[in-house]
């Protein structure tokens, strides 16, 4: 399955969050540019917050870290040209989206 130049679709309760459309391939992370939506302004700043606390890296930061990310999960959605994936991590800065997806649950472990 090629990627590049693949359109994968954020959505959110406030609409379309934006299109990723992707120019970098390193599996299982994919890379793209955003094309914002009507939806982005209203989760901008907690992909924001959540780039900060997992850039610090540092051991305490760990739970604030996840409830960010929880709280980004809680509020967007991902799909592949082939629809909606199960679960996802996902990294928005500027026009740059990284992310890897599953089509089954993460683990919990």
């Amino acid at each position: 399955m090629g990627f590049g130049g693949a359109v994968w679709h954020v959505s959110g309760g406030e609409g379309p969050v934006g299109e990723i459309v992707i120019d970098e391939a390193d599996f299982p992370w994919l890379a793209g540019r955003v094309t914002p939506g009507p939806g982005y302004e209203a989760v901008r700043d907690l992909f924001a917050r959540e780039l900060a606390l997992l850039e610090r890296d540092q051991e305490a930061e760990v739970e604030a870290w996840e409830a960010a990310y929880d709280e980004i999960r809680s509020r967007v959605s991902l799909a592949s040209p082939d629809g909606p994936v199960a679960e996802f991590l996902l990294h928005i800065e500027g026009d740059r989206a990284w992310f890897r997806w599953s089509e089954e649950p993460f683990d919990e472990e």
